[in-house]
């Protein structure tokens, strides 16, 4: 029987000359789940795709994909993965379906297999109707769905996803959702980057928050927002001349909080208590919410995650 687990790192460190991009962090991803690495930009997720897609070599530590370790059976582990890069690197000067079978060619799969893959694939993302269109004429949504339908005509044991809807409209990335959500469901196994909070939420059965190269939690999205904020969060934005006052009663209540944008984010566990003494503050919002993801990630970092793109 196979290991539960898919992917693990263990005490991986990534370093660039003097420059520590990724500092002793583990991790494991289970067969059939999508896992999530959220983080700003340097935070160090993108070293750690690169190093499971054997694009980078380890520092120290230690990868494996199912069983194989990164840096000794590179080709093999190749030969299983499916990626999905964050920029469309589509050929321009081909069709669809030509995309796809020239492609499924680098796996040593027959033109006969490749073109009965392609068109499966094709009708799975709603592409059918178009094998013979040149890429150049695909609307963005399409060509992002091609991306993705490239990334698996090679039957892939890990489907990696750098970004898979940055620079989509809602209705687009939603259709996507749902086809990668499919994918899941059928078993696919997935490791995610993303910078939307709610792409994470819907996809990811378990997330890595990361900043500054080290991982600072692991776990599924709900339970981790229930055990670092609770349930609720108090978003309050004073009058400009009483940002001070703000910030001198939640020192003195020692309340958590953390400010963006000139809004107040307050963590607290007896959230009724502080909503009536800042409505003795003059202000033009203030209101109590549900705790979210984005909210998890601004209290751990201390800023938005669209922030640090």
């Amino acid at each position: 029987m196979a290991p539960s687990c898919l992917v693990k790192g263990d005490e991986v460190v990534k370093k660039y000359g003097d420059f520590t991009a990724v500092d002793h962090v583990s991790f494991s991803v289970k067969r059939g789940e999508c896992f999530g690495f959220l983080g700003p930009n340097g935070a160090g997720k993108t070293s750690i795709m690169r190093m499971i897609q054997c694009f980078a070599p380890v520092t120290r530590g230690s990868i494996t994909v199912d069983g194989m370790r990164v840096g000794t059976h590179d080709r093999a582990i190749k030969s299983v993965l499916g990626v999905v890069p964050q920029d469309d690197n589509l050929d321009q000067d081909l069709t669809v379906i030509q995309n796809l079978v020239i492609y499924a060619g680098y796996f040593g799969i027959s033109k006969k297999n490749a073109l009965k893959r392609s068109y499966k694939l094709l009708e799975f993302f709603h592409l059918s109707d178009r094998p013979d269109i040149p890429i150049r004429e695909l609307s963005g949504g399409m060509r992002r769905r091609l991306t993705i339908a490239r990334s698996l005509i090679n039957e892939p044991s890990l489907l990696i996803l750098d970004e898979p809807t940055t620079g989509l409209d809602p209705q687009v990335r939603r259709v996507i959702w749902r086809k990668l959500a499919s994918l899941k469901d059928d078993g696919v196994t997935m490791i995610l980057t993303t910078h939307y909070m709610e792409e994470a939420s819907r996809l990811c059965d378990r997330i890595a928050i990361m900043d500054n190269g080290k991982i600072l939690d692991v776990g599924t999205p709900d339970k981790l927002v229930r055990e670092k904020l609770g349930d609720t969060v108090i978003e309050f934005v004073p009058s400009a001349e009483e940002d001070g006052e703000t910030s001198k009663l939640l020192d003195t209540l020692n309340e958590k909080y953390e400010t963006a944008g000139g809004v107040f984010f307050i963590f607290s566990k007896e959230p009724d208590g502080v909503l009536e003494k800042l409505a003795n503050i003059k202000h033009t919002t203030l209101e109590k919410r549900s705790a979210t993801l984005e909210d998890l990630f601004l209290n751990m970092t201390g800023h938005h995650l669209r922030e640090g793109a």
